[in-house]
């Protein structure tokens, strides 16, 4: 999606990169899009489909080519400097570390949380006699603990491919299943917003939640622990992430269209949130069956459970990234020593930073699992979250306009369109996430 001013040009040792890009070649983009796709952006499509229609459809699609433009960013930075994305925004100052430091840790502790709930409750729709949800929620984080504490890149890229095309499956069905009027939906492409309080809004937040937060920076790292390591491998990068937003707009779109027909044409409200799915299945059980709604939790458990692996993995790598830039600060030596080629080495999956990291998203969380998640950390958690998009947009705008890219694949106009475009949209987004909150009773 991203232009840059430059062509590919020889940079260390290109001779195992590909002379042309090639399907064959895809896999961080499969990951990105599983990763960022939960079931919390299904159930926000669901609910705009069920309140507007096929009027923001145009709004989905948006959401995808945003993501592109970002992902891309990210993974131009790794390939044409051999630098990891840590590395770079240690560069632009100590006040980045600590962004990161308090968002992973905040951050981690709520989503680790989030997302074992979110996975165990498919299951225990699928099976309601076995045990409570919690059990279930924590039976999926072990699970997902012991999968990548195991496992390197290769083995967690197939599994998550896997994963992608039941869910790819589940849903396109479901869009089928129906019958979705397409002269609305292609009506839905022109940029219309919604005449109802709160639309702009709205529709601005459908655009950024589609596909991804912290996971779009995960991206590089996953280009790396591929074995892409240099800028023989940029063809091949930008197929990879086309891939992987055209994956994750057909999940969207299809969401929105089973919102459309199924819930805005017969005046259906779900509640927000996982549990809308659960909701969904019932209804999809009455209108198509047990079959179609035992599909469609099976479905929900891959969207929730390729989110969970998917951020175990991603999220630890960069904590492992980080840990090991500090260490080199502090011995004095060389910070640029973290290199792309260290991620592709598969060393960073084994260390001690990369499981404590894991740990500390599987177990801490636990315990909001049997308590409730505080008042206070869940409003720290929602500003964090918030903040994180448009630290990535402006700090992708600083570096790859910057000395530190080579001149070839610096930004180029669109380039800086699209990621100034994506930094402002997610800065509205996060004043209102900011402004929503309930301050008073937060002190």
């Amino acid at each position: 999606m991203a232009e840059t001013k430059g062509g590919p040009t020889a940079s260390g040792d290109v001779t195992s990169a590909p002379r042309k890009s090639s399907w064959k070649y895809i896999g961080p983009g499969i990951v990105v899009a599983a990763t960022g796709v939960g079931a919390g952006d299904l159930v926000a499509t669901l609910i705009a489909g069920s309140n507007f229609g096929y009027t923001l459809l145009w709004a989905a699609v948006i959401g995808c080519v945003v993501k592109i433009s970002l992902a891309e960013a990210a993974g131009r930075w790794h390939l044409s400097t051999g630098r990891t994305l840590f590395d770079g925004w240690a560069s632009l100052g100590r006040w980045t570390t600590w962004f990161f430091v308090v968002y992973v840790v905040v951050w981690g502790f709520v989503y680790g949380a989030a997302a074992m709930s979110s996975s165990g409750l498919p299951l225990q729709a699928l099976f309601p006699d076995v045990m409570d949800l919690k059990w279930w929620a924590i039976l999926t984080g072990v699970v997902g603990l012991v999968f990548v504490w195991f496992n390197k890149y290769a083995v967690f890229e197939k599994v998550m491919t896997v994963l992608v095309g039941v869910m790819f499956v589940v849903t396109v069905y479901l869009a089928i299943r129906v019958t979705p009027n397409l002269g609305d939906a292609f009506a839905g492409l022109l940029p219309v917003v919604p005449d109802e309080k709160d639309s702009i809004l709205n529709t601005l937040g459908l655009i950024g939640g589609v596909g991804g937060t912290i996971t779009l920076a995960a991206y590089g790292y996953w280009v790396n622990a591929k074995g892409w390591t240099n800028t023989g491998w940029m063809k091949v990068m930008r197929l990879d992430n086309r891939v992987a937003y055209i994956t994750t707009g057909v999940f969207v779109i299809a969401m929105l269209f089973v919102g459309a027909e199924m819930l805005h044409s017969t005046n259906v409200a779900i509640a927000s949130g996982d549990k809308g799915l659960v909701q969904l299945s019932d209804i999809l059980e009455k209108e198509y069956g047990n079959a179609t709604a035992k599909l469609f939790l099976v479905g929900f458990f891959a969207t929730s459970f390729t989110s969970l692996i998917g951020v175990w993995h991603g999220v630890s790598l960069m904590f492992a990234d980080f840990v090991e830039r500090y260490r080199k600060t502090r011995a004095g030596a060389d910070s640029k020593a973290l290199t792309g080629e260290e991620v592709a080495s598969g060393a960073r999956e084994k260390s001690v930073p990369f499981r404590a990291y894991l740990l500390w998203l599987t177990f801490p969380p636990m315990i909001l699992l049997f308590e409730g998640q505080p008042f206070r950390l869940i409003i720290i958690y929602g500003v964090l979250g918030a903040a994180f998009m448009p630290f990535l947009a402006l700090t992708l705008i600083w570096l790859l306009n910057s000395a530190r890219t080579p001149s070839e694949w610096r930004n180029g106009w669109l380039s800086n369109g699209m990621l100034a475009v994506a930094g402002l949209l997610f800065l509205i987004l996060t004043v209102k996430q900011i402004t929503d909150q309930d301050w008073g009773s937060f002190f």
